[in-house]
């Protein structure tokens, strides 16, 4: 088919994700048929660098071979069974290897499909846990305001995020939220960190006798603009949970498998939460699969006797698909063979030196950095860290002409997100930078918002 085929008929039968379809529908839109290393091919055989690991998941590159190959080994023996009942050596294996590189005190995984799964059954597992142990009435949750956790109802729910979520709020259960620790954007003066965890005190004093747990993205909140918490803010969260008597949910749906610069943002600060949860990067990007890991504490309270009540009944159909599991443990080999790590540690000190010229730019008011895992927010006014209006779609228009580059980022609002495959060299690196820096530099050349030309895109997430 011709590419104009396609988009025709992408335009007549598929809805996409957050995405504006009235401006998809104007749009002649990418159509990607390939890939090949840390390129995107699309329809007309042009090659773009994934800047953005195709939505945050993609680890070492497209059409890996070592990854190629366990995926079509796999194929021979078995596509898929379920896990109700019985097992399958993939998931075994996967298992353990998981357990062996999680925070020490983990035990027990439990798969899914994507990172909103992941976080679902973290709830449910949490308020579950208490019930079991006869104290039903902790049931409520504490989460940070901006915070993401995925698109399902209790996802949602802990999750705070208005732009994504507004319609829904009457479905959703009861949460108490605290402030992010946002360093460029807190609106009380101080440090950040210790006023974050001041309010979650407060809310810990009055409500600890119905709260089942904390659920925080840790180290960078992605979605909120990959905001990057002041150290030992995990640790504060840890503490207070320890203290308050209710269970700590750590989502590394995007932090996790090496984006930070260690295997989960937790190393960071030595943390080990009750509930881990894991997806994107479990595969390196090749299919979905999540996992919820959990401590043997947490396990325990669901043993009894099928009359009793405490069985987890909770799953879907592909856990533990064996395809998925098989892709995983390839891409872990390849964390060991490619000592892939300390190689993203070593380039995240290069993109740091890349990034300090964009954070000249008139129109740049922050970068953030962890690892690979980077947001630059734009601004109408650096000195008083002025937004432009959001009806302008500044970021959406910037990284339009980044695409025009080669290479594929995208904006939350107006934040350009740069989230590279960890493999991903130092000299396409500075290709990203460089372009994006470019685009940036032309902000003054955009059209007006009335304008919806080339320079509008039809998603901002």
């Amino acid at each position: 088919m011709t590419t104009q085929h396609l988009q025709t008929l992408d335009k007549q039968h598929v809805w996409h994700p957050f995405t504006h379809m009235s401006l998809w529908l104007a749009d002649d839109p990418l159509v990607i048929v390939a890939g090949d290393g840390m390129h995107l091919i699309d329809s007309d055989g042009r090659r773009y660098l994934d800047a953005i690991s195709s939505l945050w998941c993609n680890v070492h590159g497209h059409r890996v071979k070592e990854i190629d190959d366990a995926v079509r080994a796999q194929l021979d023996r078995i596509a898929h069974c379920t896990m109700l009942g019985q097992t399958n050596d993939q998931a075994i294996i996967l298992a353990e290897r998981l357990i062996a590189i999680a925070p020490r005190g983990l035990a027990k995984v439990f798969y899914s499909d994507s990172g909103a799964t992941a976080t679902e059954i973290a709830f449910k597992m949490a308020a579950q846990y208490w019930w079991n142990l006869g104290r039903p009435q902790k049931h409520e949750f504490i989460g940070l305001t901006d915070g993401y956790h995925g698109d399902t109802v209790g996802a949602m729910s802990v999750g705070m995020t208005a732009a994504f979520h507004k319609p829904y709020r009457p479905l959703l259960f009861k949460v108490h939220y605290a402030p992010a620790p946002f360093p460029y954007r807190y609106p009380v003066p101080g440090d950040c960190g210790v006023h974050a965890l001041a309010a979650i005190e407060e809310i810990l004093k009055a409500h600890h006798q119905t709260i089942a747990a904390i659920c925080i993205e840790p180290i960078v909140m992605g979605a909120a603009g990959m905001i990057v918490h002041p150290h030992g803010f995990l640790t504060g969260v840890r503490a207070l949970a320890d203290k308050y008597d209710v269970l700590l949910i750590c989502d590394e749906v995007a932090t996790g498998f090496g984006r930070t610069g260690t295997m989960f943002a937790c190393e960071h600060e030595n943390v080990t939460p009750d509930i881990l949860c894991l997806a994107k990067g479990l595969t390196g990007g090749y299919m979905p699969l999540a996992a919820t890991l959990a401590t043997q504490r947490i396990f325990d309270a669901f043993l009894g006797e099928p009359h009793e009540g405490k069985t987890f009944f909770h799953g879907h159909t592909y856990t533990g698909n064996p395809l998925a599991c098989a892709a995983a443990i390839a891409s872990l080999d390849l964390f060991d063979k490619n000592d892939l790590i300390a190689s993203v540690r070593r380039k995240s000190l290069e993109l740091t030196e890349l990034l300090s010229c964009v954070n000249e730019l008139e129109h740049v008011g922050d970068v953030r950095q962890k690892g690979f895992m980077v947001g630059i927010e734009l601004v109408a006014d650096k000195a008083s860290k002025r937004p432009f209006d959001p009806k302008q779609r500044v970021g959406a228009a910037v990284c339009r002409r980044v695409r025009d580059r080669g290479i594929i980022v995208r904006p939350l609002g107006d934040t350009i997100v740069i989230f590279p495959p960890l493999a991903t060299e130092l000299i396409q690196l500075r290709e990203i930078v460089d372009a994006v820096y470019a685009e940036i530099a032309r902000i003054g050349e955009l059209p007006s918002v009335s304008d919806r030309g080339d320079d509008q895109i039809a998603g901002d997430f």
